[in-house]
């Protein structure tokens, strides 16, 4: 048994609201601030970390949090909310929450900011998308372990391996991508986060097309304990080359599944 296996199993709470949103609601650079702004709010729904009713940030903090004017943030908040993804609330007890029931099916940010329905994937797309997935995790999991982690940050980590374990079939692919999101996050590269946002989102969209089977979900939380363990004790080279073999095994089910 290891030292971080003595942390309290049963614990499934995540971290606060606002510590699990934050992952992605980081300074925009460059770009169209509208267009940025609604993709990191999307990304933080779709990716499941902030849940049906959570509440975003106030305005003026999401702001800064962004780095943009708070119209920026209006004009965004008022799309997504026109959209199906967030209700504003007004009042004393009012604000900007996440709605209950998210919108399904893919998505792609038009020229004017507008979401749009994204069209199926071809076998090419499919392959690039999955490729490049394999090169930055395994990337981020290589800088993840040779970067020196705060307590806060190993612990944080253990308890999004234990989250993902115990979560239920209905919220494996939510507490999944946070996994995965919080391991490019220990690399302390924002543009290396965002960049795994971004193909995370596309994978997504794949795996919605899947079934998910039990044998699955044991197999990928073993593989999940490996890269952990891996990060932990600093093996960066491990690390690089079980998160590779993990997005593999998906790759492969995906492509057998969806070919």
């Amino acid at each position: 048994m290891n030292e971080f296996a003595n942390l309290e199993e049963t614990t499934t709470e995540p971290a606060n609201t606002v510590a699990r949103g934050s992952l992605l609601l980081t300074k925009i650079r460059g770009g169209n601030a509208y267009e940025e702004t609604v993709e990191r709010i999307l990304q933080t729904i779709r990716l499941g970390l902030m849940q049906p009713s959570d509440q975003l940030p106030p305005e003026r903090e999401l702001a800064l949090m962004l780095d943009v004017s708070r119209d920026t943030v209006r004009d965004a908040t008022s799309s997504l909310a026109e959209a199906g993804y967030l209700v504003i609330r007004r009042g004393r007890y009012g604000g900007t929450f996440i709605a209950d029931e998210i919108p399904t099916g893919a998505v792609r940010i038009g020229r004017d900011g507008e979401l749009i329905k994204r069209a199926q994937l071809s076998s090419e797309e499919i392959s690039d998308t999955l490729m490049f997935r394999v090169v930055l995790e395994s990337g981020a999991a290589y800088e993840a372990a040779s970067t020196e982690l705060t307590r806060e940050a190993r612990d944080n980590l253990w308890q999004a391996y234990l989250d993902t374990k115990n979560s239920s079939i209905e919220d494996y692919r939510r507490l999944d991508s946070r996994f995965h999101l919080l391991i490019g996050e220990l690399s302390r590269s924002s543009s290396l986060v965002n960049q795994v946002a971004q193909s995370r989102m596309k994978v997504n969209e794949l795996l919605d097309e899947i079934p998910l089977l039990q044998p699955n979900i044991t197999h990928s939380n073993q593989q999940h304990e490996e890269i952990v363990m891996a990060i932990l004790t600093g093996q960066a080279e491990k690390a690089s080359a079980a998160m590779r073999a993990h997005l593999e095994g998906s790759a492969s089910l995906l492509r057998g599944f969806l070919a």
